[in-house]
Order: structure tokens, then sequence, then C-alpha cells
């Protein structure tokens, strides 16, 4: 496949403070075998030496795009700004510590040339995570392929509460013009949120092999918080905070009959009931173990 004949994929880096490990994303993103590629990053502000590194990387490689925010504009909104700047058919975001395959591209395109249905193409990813330990699962499952979106929105609900390492929308080629006009809201569990958005948007497509390799780290929800920068309350109320947008959701995403919006009202409700009764369930073994441990 000649330049001309591919079309621009784009890969987004939001980064802030994170000098240290960026060339080794970047030369990943470089080092496609896929013939047009750029690289989008935003640098948060950083307080580093990210921005002496971002800038000598781009004057050595015209694909690199780097726009520099003079102050912190947060989380969400610097992921936003990378994929509003690009310019590609189909878009990626990668975080600062990861790296893609070098047939990770050119792979996802031919996924969305055999199937023009297709708004979004994951694949396996290897998580690494504090201890150097790598894991990864294998995702079987066929619903977010479906044309009918009740189904594809019952199938993400399902892995909402699965294993992290089947499946990351988030980290998914996507054809960018659809996903990046779904609405976001800055909050906690917005990931869950907007993978839910984008599977009553369009059908998917799975590639299970290895392509891309991310480092895991397990945080408190108040931290994530602060990330995020939310109000801490959020912390305690998250879970009803995300199945409130989730129903408002089902009541707004365009395209759904009358029939599929009660259906997919019908399908968040079970799912938030379900993650209600886990989570009363693990507090309340919670307070037996201390209850036990005070004897």
């Amino acid at each position: 496949m000649t330049h001309a004949e591919s079309p621009l994929v784009s890969i987004g880096l939001p980064v802030r403070n994170a000098g240290r490990d960026i060339e080794h994303v970047v030369k990943s993103v470089l080092a496609q075998d896929y013939p047009n590629v750029e690289l989008v990053i935003s640098d948060n502000a950083s307080t580093d030496d990210t921005e002496d590194v971002c800038r000598e990387l781009a004057r050595a490689d015209d694909r690199i795009a780097y726009h520099r925010q003079p102050e912190n504009i947060g989380l969400l909104p610097n992921f936003r700004f990378v994929g509003e700047r690009a310019r590609g058919t189909f878009f990626r975001w990668i975080g600062d510590d990861d790296s893609l395959d070098p047939a990770f591209a050119a792979k996802c395109v031919a996924a969305f040339r055999a199937d023009p249905r297709l708004i979004l193409v994951t694949t396996q990813i290897d998580y690494e995570g504090p201890d150097g330990g790598v894991s990864t699962a294998e995702y079987t499952g066929t619903g977010l392929g479906s044309d009918d979106p009740i189904v594809r929105l019952r199938e993400m609900l399902r892995l909402l509460n699965a294993s992290y390492l089947l499946i990351d929308p988030l980290y998914a080629m996507m054809r960018r013009e659809p996903v990046m006009a779904i609405p976001r809201r800055n909050m906690l569990r917005e990931d869950e949120v907007f993978a839910v958005k984008m599977a009553l948007t369009g059908p998917w497509a799975h590639l299970p092999e290895v392509l891309a390799h991310r480092h895991w780290k397990q945080e408190r929800i108040g931290t994530i918080a602060g990330r995020l920068g939310v109000p801490g309350w959020q912390s305690h109320f998250s879970n009803t905070l995300q199945f409130r947008e989730l129903l408002q959701w089902a009541s707004q995403a365009p395209a759904l009959t009358p029939e599929q919006r009660r259906a997919a009202k019908s399908a968040v409700y079970r799912m938030y009931l379900r993650r209600q009764q886990r989570s009363v369930s693990h507090k309340s073994r919670k307070l037996a173990r201390l209850a036990i441990g005070r004897r």
C-alpha cells in the first residue's frame, strides 16, 4: 500500500511531565510499517523537560505536530485537544509511557477496509504492572460487531463488570469524525461512559492479537478525582453519577427508536443494580473482616 492509497492515521499523545518516557513512545509511533501516520502531541504545561524533548523530536521528523498548552487545561480537555487537532481519517490515543507494535496501524486500517460499518477497532493489549509483570487476556465476544445497538450496549455493559484486560475502547483505533462528535463530561468513570456511548454509535471489530503495550497501576478513586480535577465528593457517588449519565445518554443517543431507548434504559438499570449489589457485598465482607479483627 503506497502513501497515496493510505488514509491518514493520527495518533494523539496528551502528555504532562513525562520527559523521561516520551521518546520511547514517540519512536514506537514513528516506527509503524504503515506509510501515512501523524503524531499529535499536546503538552499540558509540563514543568519538567518535556517541552525540550518534544521540540527536538518534532524538529527531527515532520510527522510530529507539537502543541504546548500555556496552562494546565485538565486531563480530559487535553485528551480532546489532540483529537480535535488531528487530521486523520482514523485516530488513536496513546499514553505517555505506552507503545505500539509496528503493525498496529496497518492491521487496524485493514480491518476498517474489510468492514465499512465499523467505527472502532480494538486489539489485545499487554499490560505491565508496577512489579514489571505482564498480563493480557483474549476477548472472544462478538456482540460489539452487531448492527443492533442494543446488542452492542448489553455487551459493553457486561464488559464494564469484567476484567480490564479483555478490551480497552479508549485505546482503540477509531473512525475519527463520528467518535470525536460524541459529547463527553468530565467526571469519574467517564472512560466507561464514553465506551458505552461509542458502543451505541456503531459496530466494532476486535483483533485478537497483542498490538499495543500499556503500563498499568491501580489508583484510588480519590486520586483519580484529583487528576481529573473533579470535586472529591464525587468519589462517594461515582456509581450513581455514572448511572445518571448513562441513563441520560440512553434517552438522547441519535438514531435509536423509542423501543430501543426503552431497551437501553432497562439494560442500564440492570447494570447499575448489579454493580450496587457487588458494592454492598464488598462493603459487607470488609466490615466482617474488621469485626473479626477486633475480637
